[in-house]
């Protein structure tokens, strides 16, 4: 297994990925497959296009094929710039329980604890999905409040667990 920090070149894997991702666990992501799939390449090469504090990781198999990925997006206002957000975590079904979800959050704290001034990192996760949550609580992640109704989704609302990493600690 390889983790890297996605590039353009990597777009239409990582779009692939994404829109599985929104078809599979529909309920875990506040964006919809429906939205995403028209999403023009420019916009997928720009959602991955790294910066000092933005990147998106990608675990990729023996194939070189893209099985798990991970966002990470640091805060821009000066006020809260101390803190960065965990976005669109997903492994692909098949690939689960093998260890490559916290590979990839291991890789992302390491690489966010080494950008100066960051204090801390924030999630969010749906509350019924225990093996996240189980995995986020492992790594240092503590829950700090809960978001009641935080997504509805073909009439059913889902609560979103707040999660926050002291860097640290990491």
């Amino acid at each position: 297994m390889n983790i890297r920090i996605l590039n353009e070149s990597d777009a239409k894997m990582y779009q692939e990925l994404r829109l599985r991702a929104l078809k599979v666990n529909p309920e875990a992501f506040s964006s919809t497959y429906e939205r995403e799939i028209k999403f023009t390449t420019e916009t997928v090469v720009e959602r991955l296009r790294p910066t000092n504090n933005k990147f998106v990781l990608g675990a990729f198999d023996n194939r070189n094929f893209l099985i798990g990925i991970v966002t990470f997006v640091r805060e821009s206002n000066l006020k809260t710039a101390h803190k960065g957000n965990v976005y669109g975590m997903f492994v692909a079904p098949e690939m689960r329980g093998h260890g490559l979800g916290k590979a990839l959050l291991l890789e992302l704290m390491n690489r966010a604890k080494n950008l100066n001034g960051l204090e801390q990192i924030n999630l969010t996760v749906i509350s019924e999905n225990k093996a996240a949550k189980k995995l986020y609580k492992s790594l240092g992640f503590e829950t700090y409040g809960v978001e009641r109704n935080a997504l509805k989704f073909n009439g059913q609302y889902f609560d979103e667990e707040l999660m926050v990493l002291n860097v640290q600690t990491c």
